[in-house]
């Protein structure tokens, strides 16, 4: 059993200490933005924010991430408004098949959150999601657009 605060909320789960965040997230809260891709915390695709910072949720454990601000795709808009990130990656054309863009939309909105004029350099430094559909060229210019917002 742990409380997690989601998204400003805090909830209960019964699950065990050393479960991944990505399924307490996903199976027990019920919030399925946050995807599952490859379960080593490598592809990006589970990418959430732990007290601001960009984390794989498939390889941290609730007990981990307990008593921290955990902020989910769903949390990402304020005031029925989409992030900054979010509205560029529309504008762009971003997502092919989408499956992996939540998780990558919220790394970049951490890196933004850092460096909100970011480099080429500093975008392939810190954006090291997985694409299987090679979006990586709309990718950059939507995290330029949102960086020039």
């Amino acid at each position: 059993m742990a409380n997690l605060t989601i998204n400003g909320k805090t909830i209960n789960v019964d699950v065990e200490d050393d479960t991944p965040l990505l399924w307490a997230i996903r199976e027990n809260v019920g919030l399925t933005g946050t995807k599952y891709g490859c379960g080593i915390a490598i592809c990006g695709a589970c990418t959430v924010h732990i007290d601001g910072v960009a984390m794989r949720s498939c390889g941290m454990t609730v007990s981990e991430a307990a008593g921290k601000q955990i902020t989910t795709i769903e949390g990402l808009a304020s005031n029925g408004a989409l992030h900054k990130v979010q509205q560029a990656w529309i504008a762009n054309d971003v997502p092919q098949c989408g499956y992996c863009q939540s998780g990558m939309i919220m790394a970049v909105a951490a890196l933004l959150k850092e460096k909100p004029k970011p480099t080429d350099e500093d975008i392939d430094e810190a954006i090291t999601n997985i694409c299987r559909c090679g979006t990586f060229q709309q990718v950059r210019e939507a995290i330029h657009a949102a960086a020039s917002v």
